[in-house]
């Protein structure tokens, strides 16, 4: 069962769970003329609350009645199978190590949130960057795809290691998470300009940890 705190899921009426409507909301308008199918999430450095951001965005997109498949692809240390309550067996690793992933048989596993699956890490790879690198990568990419409306992706922080620089280069587009009060604007830069160098379609940014309007919040608990 998913954690506690996935506020989308245990408070789904809250400011936060609104803002992330809202955020939903904004994505799809930012593609009209070119519609996500990909869509990476990460953050410039650590203690970003990335992971936890991209699963509560992954519910609301699943509560708007899309098919959604959310992918471990931080695999480094992953998180996604920890904050949804399920085993970390065979998932996104053994499928690029099997050249080819087979749309029939995609070791998917149920979130708990109706049309939210979830793909795990898997076997965690000794070089995470050469397996993402690899064309067989795109094969999974393309496989997943075919069996969703959308795929989020999770990967390391960009400035930490080369692997959300290689996720970037082959989805749809890639969202930021920024601490409020933790995340670095040195970093943000960064963050950016390494992307950039890949030509990554980056969406925007999400202001994780951040003080909402109390006069909001009031207005959300009538």
């Amino acid at each position: 069962m998913p954690k506690p705190d996935l506020i989308t899921i245990t408070d789904p009426r809250s400011p936060v769970s609104e803002a992330y409507r809202t955020l939903r909301t904004n994505l799809e308008f930012s593609s009209l003329d070119h519609p996500l199918r990909s869509l990476l999430v990460t953050s410039p450095a650590s203690a970003a609350d990335k992971a936890l951001t991209l699963a509560n965005l992954a519910v609301i997109m699943a509560e708007g009645g899309r098919q959604i498949i959310l992918v471990e692809g931080d695999l480094r240390k992953p998180e996604l199978h920890e904050i949804f309550g399920v085993k970390n067996e065979m998932g996104l690793s053994d499928l690029v190590r099997e050249n080819g992933a087979d749309p029939a048989h995609l070791p998917l596993k149920d979130s708990g949130v109706e049309g939210l699956r979830l793909l795990t890490s898997g076997l965690l790879p000794q070089n995470p960057s050469v397996l993402l690198g690899s064309a067989r990568m795109e094969h999974v990419i393309a496989a997943l795809t075919d069996q969703a409306d959308m795929v989020l992706f999770d990967a390391p922080p960009v400035i930490a290691v080369t692997d959300a620089a290689l996720w970037a280069a082959k989805v749809d587009g890639t969202l930021l998470v920024i601490r409020a009060g933790g995340t670095e604007r040195e970093h943000v830069q960064r963050a950016k300009a390494l992307l950039d160098k890949v030509n990554a379609h980056l969406v925007g940014a999400v202001l994780s940890n951040a003080n909402l309007d109390s006069r909001l919040s009031g207005y959300y608990k009538r």
